[in-house]
């Protein structure tokens, strides 16, 4: 098997399994161990995965996401009631600008239901599902595409944010401490951060494992968003370091369908 395969059948076993051992690959490729640490070494550079003592991990760490293949098999009815609560935020006429990530995809997906709408986003899930959809004005960001976010960022799709106007714009994140509100790779905040200076309303979608967590980059505080939506009721410590932010917290219904 020629390197760029054996990487791509590890990522896919990361997708489908989260953890992968040093050993067991090296048998299974019928390769040695230092050649298994070369290809673990590369695809973690690439930002790709993590390295853990004896193999490699796809789970989120603070300085590292998952892959978006992943991340989009996670929490589905979560995101399914999380996505349902922001589609109430969304009129027909609207213009709505809709950020990478998987929790983000599935808003993409309900999108239709308010329309006509003009619909702005880097995020290549939501392009797919709505370039042929009536009623839709997709305006869909450019730039360099990144296959672990499974979107567009880089200077071009940052220029092209800053020149663009929306009523709301719905941004995802991992990981929320306090009042700040973090995500690990830089090319991800500036595109989310040209996001927010574009758009009249703001709302953070955050599942609620995600609270108390850090990651290397600030995003924003808490104060930039007028809601944050999440599935289950936060701690109460949680809710007292909200209760001195103008945000509106907003809890998606376990009862949605």
């Amino acid at each position: 098997m020629k390197r760029d395969d054996r990487r791509q059948a590890i990522m896919d076993l990361l997708v489908a399994q989260r953890v992968v051992d040093l050993d067991d690959l090296s048998d299974r490729f019928a390769v040695s161990k230092m050649t298994i640490h070369r290809d673990l070494d590369d695809l973690e550079q690439a930002g790709m995965l993590r390295k853990v003592r004896g193999g490699a991990t796809i789970e989120a760490g603070g300085h590292f996401e998952s892959d978006f293949r992943f991340r989009q098999q996670q929490e589905g009815e979560a995101k399914r009631r999380m996505a349902e609560a922001a589609l109430e935020l969304v009129e027909p006429g609207m213009t709505v600008m809709v950020n990478d990530g998987s929790m983000a995809s599935v808003l993409g997906e309900l999108l239709p239901q308010r329309r006509p709408l003009t619909v702005i986003t880097n995020n290549a899930a939501v392009i797919d599902r709505l370039k042929t959809e009536s009623g839709i004005n997709l305006i869909a960001v450019g730039g360099r595409y990144s296959m672990k976010f499974n979107g567009f960022f880089g200077v071009v799709a940052e220029q092209a944010l800053s020149r663009l106007s929306a009523d709301i714009a719905f941004i995802s994140t991992p990981a929320v401490s306090g009042l700040r509100v973090y995500h690990m790779d830089d090319d991800v905040v500036r595109s989310k951060r040209a996001m927010i200076a574009s758009a009249a309303r703001r709302c953070l979608l955050l599942n609620h494992k995600r609270f108390n967590h850090t990651a290397l980059h600030v995003l924003a505080t808490i104060d930039e968003f007028e809601v944050i939506i999440t599935d289950q009721e936060p701690s109460v410590d949680i809710r007292a370091a909200l209760e001195g932010s103008n945000v509106q917290l907003r809890v998606a219904s376990q009862e949605r369908k």
